[in-house]
């Protein structure tokens, strides 16, 4: 692992101080999920604690695992059309890691975007058009994010028990410049309707709950989700592939 950023120690040092560790989410996080937001998303079952809640505040409050959430937040990007989930979790990622990235003409800058991110080399493992018609599978995704210079270490909802996923993913979420981007079947979550891909971004230990920032933002809020039901979520088969989605483990080489 590489060691912690700047940005990382001192989110760290504020997360000691309460008062300045709200005022920091606010700024970096809940800007971009306002409240009038709520308004325009689908409903949630009441298993689900939205972000922008009160109860969704205190839990990444009291998280005992969140370094990945203000680097995340910080990159947050909605999908630019219902297949691309894939693709901005991976832009967030790749930017949130500070991998060398392409040129983005309409800002002139170097910034990885859903629309730079396509390259010979991702168009060998799955056309950009195939992409907008189908999404990604776990192993596409990994592929795509391996074009640049990270790891992508896949894990297969069939292949772990619930410890061992909440295990890998609690500890990555602990760790600096590592992130977690999760496959799961929406209906299993009681959400609609069909296989997704976000980031994951924080773990609260007292209620067992992940924090999914969820990419197709005019749908979805972030959401807080019980580890057992992200977890059956996974080991769900992706008709694409033939086999369980799951999450990937990344961190750049």
């Amino acid at each position: 692992m590489r060691p912690a950023t700047n940005l990382s120690n001192q989110f760290r040092a504020i997360a000691l101080r309460p008062s300045k560790l709200m005022a920091l989410l606010t700024a970096l996080g809940l800007t971009l999920i306002a409240r009038p937001l709520a308004s325009q998303t689908l409903p949630l079952p009441d298993h689900l604690v939205t972000l922008t809640s009160a109860e969704g505040q205190r839990l990444l409050r009291d998280s005992e695992a969140l370094a990945d959430y203000v680097p995340l937040t910080s990159q947050f990007v909605t999908q630019v059309n219902q297949a691309f989930c894939g693709v901005a979790s991976t832009v967030m990622v790749l930017n949130a890691l500070g991998v060398a990235a392409p040129l983005a003409p309409e800002w002139e800058r170097n910034y990885f975007t859903q629309e730079n991110l396509f390259n010979d080399q991702t168009e060998a493992i799955i056309a950009r058009d195939a992409i907008a018609r189908q999404g990604l599978t776990i192993a596409e995704l990994a592929g795509i994010l391996e074009t640049y210079p990270v790891s992508a270490e896949i894990h297969h909802g069939s292949d772990v028990s619930l410890d061992e996923f909440r295990s890998l993913i609690r500890v990555n979420l602990e760790t600096p410049d590592s992130y977690v981007l999760i496959n799961y079947l929406r209906r299993a979550i009681g959400q609609e309707s069909g296989g997704h891909i976000s980031p994951i971004a924080a773990y609260d230990a007292d209620t067992d709950q992940f924090l999914i920032l969820d990419v197709s933002r005019y749908k979805y809020p972030p959401v807080w989700v019980q580890a057992e039901t992200l977890w059956t979520s996974i080991n769900t088969v992706d008709s694409v592939s033939g086999k369980t989605r799951g999450f990937l483990l990344i961190e750049a080489r």
